[in-house]
């Protein structure tokens, strides 16, 4: 006989889960004893309460997004709900599985096979996880899941007394139990990860809405709404630069170009050498040309590498609001914004070495690194190359 599960009422359902949190002991035996079918548990039982966590998450996370140490971070909407039913899925089968798995090993603790009683075991032991995850509707609440563990305690009440395990087997029998179900409900989450993943791009900075700043050691304070921007930037550098690769067309500067520009002399310092290199794949690509400088027992490389599609990245440097340095006993690195460009310079006193380099054009890095008297003389070589003349290898 089916029981009224199969059309079940909220009224009745919300009685029953109240009694199952606050009176266990007294509610396993009725739930024993009531007539009932797989189908109807299903139906009546695991597939409204299923649905809290998901459903709360859903609306949780477009309502409030996700914040983190100042980071604020709302998802597109089709991201939210492809997670949402995903999440809904993969719970209403690891709850059938785990029912499965209770039933089939029954025998091995001298329990009695019922699949019936399996599946009330599996869907009624859950009920204080699936009630927890109202909690996700206020994702700062989220940690008050963890509440949700006290399914593990009706597991270990419920088990025995549906499956009719002897007293001196129930113990193994329920271990055994909540680590398959721990190890499912672990696998379903890594599951509809995989899955959300693959139907979904991977959430990029332009994706959703970001707001606030975070300071980051050794970088500085970061402007997510910035970053945001400069992401789609990117972006659409990318779309342009696949879309010239699909057409044959190069999207980085030839590495002999590159190297012209490299001046055979700066203040005194004479060239000894010099090296370009360029390739690039699966429509990214880029260029690179050096060249070594020397001066007594001192030399430096002066190089200039176009990333070509990735060059974008360099307007991330308009989401830093401020800049960044570090003192050492013998000299200092530092971080900052120059025109509107990221400049990085470090420099060592007792080894009298360094690094100096800046964006051109948000896209080409000129750099000069290696020893010398002092790093003005590293600013001077990046100096030497014109960036007007660069920037216009770049259009």
């Amino acid at each position: 006989m089916a029981s009224h599960f199969d059309h079940g009422a909220p009224a009745g359902i919300a009685a029953r889960a109240k009694r199952l949190i606050l009176q266990p002991k007294a509610e396993w035996p009725r739930i024993d004893a009531e007539p009932m079918s797989v189908r109807g548990i299903m139906t009546g039982w695991v597939v409204p309460l299923a649905a809290i966590g998901p459903v709360a998450q859903l609306i949780g996370s477009l309502l409030f997004g996700y914040g983190l140490f100042g980071i604020h971070y709302r998802p597109t909407i089709g991201a939210a709900i492809t997670t949402a039913v995903l999440a809904y899925i993969t719970a209403l089968i690891a709850t059938w599985v785990l029912a499965l798995v209770i039933d089939a090993l029954a025998p091995s603790f001298d329990g009695t096979k019922n699949p019936v009683q399996a599946m009330k075991v599996a869907a009624f032991s859950a009920t204080a996880g699936w009630l927890a995850g109202i909690f996700g509707l206020i994702p700062s609440l989220a940690f008050l899941g963890l509440l949700g563990l006290y399914s593990l305690y009706l597991l270990y009440l419920g088990l025995p007394l549906l499956m009719k395990a002897p007293a001196e087997k129930a113990m193994s029998y329920t271990i055994v139990t909540i680590i398959v179900a721990v190890v499912l409900f672990v696998a379903a989450g890594m599951i509809t990860g995989a899955i959300a993943r693959a139907l979904v791009p991977a959430p990029r900075l332009g994706d959703g809405t970001i707001s606030g700043s975070v300071t980051v050691p050794g970088v500085g304070k970061i402007d997510l709404g910035k970053l945001q921007d400069a992401s789609k930037q990117m972006q659409a550098a990318a779309d342009s630069a696949e879309g010239k690769a699909a057409a044959g067309t190069p999207s980085a500067i030839d590495p002999a170009a590159l190297q012209a520009m490299l001046p055979g002399a700066i203040d005194g310092w004479q060239r000894t050498e010099t090296e370009s290199s360029g390739g690039g794949a699966a429509g990214i690509a880029g260029s690179n040309a050096r060249a070594t400088y020397a001066s007594g027992d001192d030399s430096f490389t002066l190089s200039i590498t176009d990333s070509g599609t990735l060059g974008s990245i360099a307007t991330l440097g308009g989401a830093l609001t401020g800049q960044s340095s570090r003192q050492t006993a013998t000299g200092y690195e530092k971080t900052a914004m120059a025109n509107g460009h990221m400049v990085h310079e470090q420099w060592d006193n007792s080894a009298h070495s360094g690094s100096y380099g800046t964006m051109v054009a948000s896209r080409f890095m000129v750099s000069a690194e290696g020893s010398a008297p002092n790093i003005d003389t590293l600013k001077h070589a990046v100096a030497a190359i014109d960036p007007d003349k660069l920037a216009s290898l770049g259009k």
